[in-house]
């Protein structure tokens, strides 16, 4: 079961439309939890925010100083030192932030739906937090597959 937390930090979406987009999200982030084989419980927390905000989260945390679409910020990362304790389990997977103007423009650019683009940005952030990658091209392969397997579950492919 998925707890999702959703932080609305902009307010270009108007109230009447969050809670559809809550229940759209709710499913993209839970069947990416499925398709990547993650914990049937987990804790997610999701910023909506715009690009000067997330400009500057970039620039913090990946020393790149420009607006990006979606960042993750993983809780269950694990490092080589670091024992496994046997029946720890956290939920808490991490945080996601999306930019609604990046996922604005990119609906435009790639002729879909905001809901369409807004979904896939949560399920990719989803896969990061899930230890997913794309430096290779066999990684950006294995996760544009989950990507494309969940937008294809909900019904939300590319137009």
């Amino acid at each position: 079961m998925l707890d999702l937390d959703v932080i609305w930090d902009e307010g270009s979406i108007p109230e009447s439309q969050r809670d559809p987009l809550v229940v759209l999200l709710e499913q993209g982030i839970s069947a990416a939890i499925v398709q990547a084989e993650g914990p049937e419980d987990a804790e997610v927390s999701l910023t909506l925010t715009n690009d000067a905000r997330i400009r500057e989260l970039n620039r913090t945390y990946r020393e790149v100083d420009r607006p990006t679409d979606v960042l993750s910020f993983a809780l269950q990362e694990q490092v080589e030192e670091e024992p496994d304790i046997f029946g720890f389990e956290d939920s808490a997977l991490g945080d996601i932030v999306i930019s609604v103007e990046r996922a604005r423009e990119q609906a435009l650019e790639y002729g879909h739906s905001f809901q369409r683009e807004i979904v896939y940005l949560a399920v990719h952030g989803t896969l990061h937090l899930l230890g997913f990658n794309h430096e290779t091209e066999a990684e950006k392969e294995a996760m544009r597959q989950k990507e494309e397997a969940v937008m294809t579950f909900l019904e939300l492919r590319r137009e």
